[in-house]
């Protein structure tokens, strides 16, 4: 049996750059943290009593004897990717699916993480990122960006860049103590609605023109300077929230599907309570509301937002990782 750790990733700056298209001509940039908000993949081989061969627990539970027959497209072409056979295959999380958190991608980088180490195989971060990004992005053929899929498998709170050459994941370089600040002011709120990323992406991606391209060339630009306030000990922290505020503005001008009247309703709620900026996290249409609150105006905003989930939250470091590991033989023909 092995089980698999992988965080869920916040976005800050510079989603919609990370999409090939973009970068490869424009180069592309974001910074992201994960957090310590997980899913869980639990797998074993699946013992040759049953009339069926495979077992699958999700949202739903499928039992199938051909891996052609598995309905969830992802766990369907990276059990035939990695040729996986006669599996009990379990998953849960912390957070729910389509909330803008990169789940799926999160759940693809956990599940390689654990049919490799079923396998008895080692994959790295970068492997395991490399093989989630193919594995959604081309054997499911869902329209996303790459940032998701590095986030999960290389953890920490990141810059990373991207070009017509692959990409470079880099630590940003915060004090201790800074970072403690900013964890702090972050305040992350559930608007209770879900999405299917991809179907998102398809309907922002219907918007294109110079406005677009414009926007998204200045939403990079925003991660050099999000960056320099965030490594200069003397910079005013209180700026990375009015930069979030300047991204989101922007974020929102790239598709008709990114916001909605009410997530707009909410979000000036929250501005007018005393955050300073903030963002929908992920592509948009629903999900996670996170805001820049310094500690004095916080108790207004969690008033504002009474309605709905708060979800206090840390940053984290690991990515993903094995946290149980007992490899059996495979049954025996």
């Amino acid at each position: 049996m092995i089980i698999t750790q992988t965080p869920f990733r916040m976005s800050f700056f510079g989603g919609g750059t990370d999409f090939p298209g973009f970068y490869k001509e424009h180069g592309g940039a974001v910074i992201s943290t994960t957090f310590d908000k997980y899913c869980y993949v639990n797998v074993r081989h699946l013992p040759r009593f049953f009339d069926y061969s495979t077992e699958l627990s999700y949202s739903r539970i499928e039992r199938v004897t051909d891996v052609e027959a598995i309905e969830h497209p992802a766990i369907r072409e990276a059990m035939k990717y990695l040729d996986m056979q006669e599996i009990r295959l379990t998953y849960e999380a912390d957070l729910p699916a389509r909330s803008g958190l990169g789940t799926s991608s999160s759940f693809a980088v956990g599940m390689l993480n654990a049919f490799y180490a079923l396998k008895g195989k080692y994959a790295d971060k970068r492997k395991l990122a490399d093989d989630a990004i193919y594995l959604e992005r081309v054997l499911c053929a869902e329209v996303g960006g790459w940032q998701d899929q590095i986030a999960a498998a290389f953890g920490g709170f990141n810059r990373i860049d991207f070009s017509a050459d692959g990409y470079e994941v880099r630590p940003v370089l915060l004090s201790p103590e800074r970072k403690r600040r900013l964890n702090g002011r972050l305040m992350m709120f559930f608007t209770g609605f879900t999405r299917f990323s991809a179907e998102i992406q398809q309907l922002n991606n219907s918007r294109n023109g110079a406005d677009k391209l414009a926007r998204l060339q200045e939403m990079l630009a925003l991660v050099d300077e999000a960056e320099a306030i965030l490594t200069d000990e003397q910079a005013d922290l209180n700026e990375f929230g009015r930069l979030l505020d300047h991204t989101w503005k922007l974020k929102r001008g790239t598709g008709a599907a990114v916001s909605t009247e009410c997530i707009d309703a909410l979000y000036a709620r929250g501005i007018a309570a005393g955050a300073l900026g903030g963002k929908l996290l992920g592509a948009g249409g629903g999900g996670f509301l996170v805001f820049y609150v310094e500690p004095e105006h916080q108790a207004a905003v969690r008033q504002a937002m009474q309605e709905l989930l708060y979800i206090p939250f840390r940053f984290e470091n690991g990515g993903t990782r094995v946290i149980y590991y007992a490899p059996e033989e495979e049954p025996a023909l």
